[in-house]
């Protein structure tokens, strides 16, 4: 049993996996998500700022939604995010789709490189000049 303190409220719970964040916490944020999805959808191209005064959240919070892909900055905004690996200008998530191509790449060529070599093909008793043979009982 993996027991752990909230980070939010400090109350002690079985931790499974995630966010160290207690299961009534975790309804909570939850919760004010829903609220600032619904708020965003009423009051297009409102800013972080104004979403987090609106909804009672802090700006961080709204930064980490954005990473994790649950929002989406809009098009015509003047804000963004910066890939984490080349700095391009993202909407959402840690990456732009050309690192995500190339991460997805090297991923792949790690795999087929590190799989062991095909055991060597063993030669058939008639091939082989060196093939003895034995009789059973």
């Amino acid at each position: 049993m993996n027991i752990r303190n909230c980070r939010m409220c400090g109350r002690i719970f079985n931790y499974m996996a995630g966010a160290v964040v207690c299961p009534a916490c975790r309804e909570t944020v939850e919760a004010k998500f829903q609220e600032v999805k619904e708020y965003i959808r009423e009051h297009r191209g409102a800013g972080i700022r104004e979403v987090a005064e609106a909804c009672d959240v802090d700006p961080g919070q709204i930064r980490q939604w954005l990473r994790e892909d649950r929002l989406e900055v809009t098009e015509d905004s003047p804000m963004f995010l910066n890939c984490e690996s080349c700095g391009a200008p993202i909407r959402s998530g840690k990456y732009c789709d050309k690192c995500k191509l190339d991460m997805s790449r090297s991923f792949t060529n790690v795999i087929k490189s590190s799989r062991p070599a095909p055991p060597p093909e063993k030669k058939a008793a008639a091939e082989d000049p060196n093939a003895k043979m034995r009789f059973l009982k």
